[in-house]
């Protein structure tokens, strides 16, 4: 990779993607994707605004201890001081230093309207507002990225005061002038005349943020990298407010397969398919399978003109060879698709199948199967390392389970309990066993734990930290088959698995099993087969 401080990818995911309709994510969940964007390998990861949502003020305390990051470094996001303060004493500036990260990004007002009506000040003001946060950030050990908010806009209306703001933020200290299109409505050809001229007149660092709702948001970011600017802000998946954010990956994609840059470290772009897709697992939003270069169908072909084709020669019909992202051709008639994903993933989790095309084959038949019926491996890797155990060697196995069964009683003022009885064979015994808790999956989860705890000790290590329900066929409405990830840890590391069933409890279970199973595994526990 070229030197990263040549070019930042910044993602802003857990902040500006998370104010998405219907997306919430908890404190896990943004650490979680932290991880991922790290694998990705962004130069920056902004965290949220803490000081102003408790929630992230949280995320970047448990952050310091729990994130290891190899590629990014965490920055925090929060406004410039208050008017007819200073930044020493406003509260929010001071939860930034207490974030503890070494990049703070600061949303600045750069449209005069924004400044009278919406921040209720002096023009003369706001730009001090922003000289006296940025420098009192700096002078506290803090690199300073700000954005400046609708930008775009501002500088139709008033350009002479929007070059102010670049130049009062740079002159303070800021390593970069982001130049927002916040209401999403520019277009490529505006973008990229407004960041030449905005550098010609300014020298300043430019970077760029934009929306979409013009559809434009990946193009108006080439746009404006093409025009000068060396730092570009997005989200995985494109999600946000409105019609979303740029998307992160088609960004850098494009950088990178289209103009010849360096923006990743080396290896990260050919597995941008498998991260979008466990990002959209962890914030419960279903992949968009037209998505350009990691969507199911970005590569996929039906029979005909274009199948033919392709057989000849896989270039005539794709703009790139889809092994560079991660992702995998798929001739909708053919048996062939899947199979360099199954040996990719497979390699990385330490089996190298290369040389077995029975075992590709039987793997690659049993994933395309199973994600017919509903199943995902993409954010399930111990269910896939269990599968693809099956099929090489034999499915370890820590006990074999007779029956189970929950029930659950409620009465009229009080809380609901579950019972669930768990009936299996386990170090040559049979174990028939009660649990109970607060839901089924809860009593089920003790009833597993009470019968083979006494075998395997090594469970008391294990603890399921995330549980997420998606409907499949929703139109099928409580007939539809319900698809359950489950998230174990052992305090070290973490793991997910996948279960999917005719109803919630039964789809519970299967990932439950699934969990310990892979957590014995990793424990070392000695299997019976």
């Amino acid at each position: 990779m070229t030197d990263p401080e040549q070019f930042h990818v910044y993602d802003t995911t857990l902040r500006d993607g998370a104010q998405q309709e219907g997306l919430s994510l908890s404190v896990q969940d943004k650490l979680a994707i932290a991880g991922h964007l790290d694998e990705l390998g962004v130069g920056f990861i902004e965290g949220g605004w803490p000081g102003a949502v408790p929630k992230d003020t949280e995320f970047f305390r448990r952050a310091r201890t729990e994130l290891n990051l190899k590629n990014a470094q965490l920055a925090a996001f929060g406004a410039t001081r208050k008017a007819g303060t200073t930044a020493a004493e406003d509260p929010q500036v001071r939860a930034l230093l207490d974030a503890e990260t070494p990049v703070v990004t600061l949303v600045a007002k750069s449209h005069v309207g924004h400044v009278e009506r919406a921040l209720r000040t002096t023009l003369d003001e706001n730009l001090a507002m922003i000289a006296d946060t940025v420098g009192f950030l700096v002078a506290n050990g803090r690199r300073v990225f700000v954005d400046a908010e609708h930008f775009f806009d501002g500088y139709r209306t008033n350009p002479e005061y929007a070059l102010r703001v670049v130049r009062t933020a740079t002159e303070a200290g800021a390593d970069v002038v982001v130049l927002c299109d916040t209401n999403g409505g520019m277009l490529p050809d505006d973008v990229g005349a407004t960041v030449r001229d905005v550098l010609a007149q300014t020298g300043a660092r430019l970077g760029m943020h934009a929306h979409n709702d013009t559809g434009c948001a990946v193009a108006n970011s080439v746009a404006a990298v093409d025009a000068g600017a060396t730092h570009v802000q997005g989200t995985v998946n494109g999600t946000g407010e409105r019609t979303g954010n740029a998307d992160i990956i088609t960004i850098v994609a494009n950088l990178e397969l289209k103009r010849g840059m360096t923006v990743l470290p080396d290896g990260a772009l050919q597995e941008v398919t498998r991260i979008a897709h466990a990002v959209s697992e962890l914030t419960n939003i279903v992949p968009y399978s037209r998505q350009p270069y990691v969507g199911a169908s970005a590569f996929a072909h039906k029979a005909g003109l274009h199948a033919s084709a392709i057989k000849v020669d896989p270039d005539l019909y794709q703009h790139t060879d889809p092994a560079q992202v991660g992702n995998d051709m798929r001739l909708l008639v053919s048996d062939m698709a899947g199979r360099a994903s199954v040996e990719l993933k497979s390699r990385e989790l330490g089996y190298d199948v290369s040389g077995d095309r029975e075992l590709v084959t039987r793997v690659t038949q049993r994933v395309k199967d199973l994600e017919a019926a509903g199943y995902t491996f993409e954010a399930a890797d111990a269910s896939f390392e269990l599968l693809l155990r099956e099929e090489a060697e034999g499915r370890p196995s820590y006990f074999d389970v007779e029956s189970w069964r929950v029930i659950t009683e409620s009465r009229p003022g009080g809380d609901a309990v579950s019972e669930a009885t768990v009936k299996l064979r386990a170090g040559g015994e049979r174990v028939v066993v009660t649990g109970e808790g607060n839901g089924p999956v809860n009593a089920l989860d003790h009833a597993l734990r009470t019968a083979i705890g006494a075998l395997y000790p090594e469970i008391d290590k294990l603890e399921l930290i995330d549980f997420r329900v998606r409907i499949l066929d929703a139109a099928h409405g409580t007939d539809a088959v319900t698809r359950v990830l489950v998230e174990m840890t052992d305090g070290k590391t973490s793991w997910e698995t996948v279960g999917v069933g005719a109803n919630i409890i039964e789809a519970s279970w299967e990932a439950l099993v699934d969990a310990v199973t892979y957590g014995l595994l990793r424990q070392g526990g000695a299997a019976i087969s």
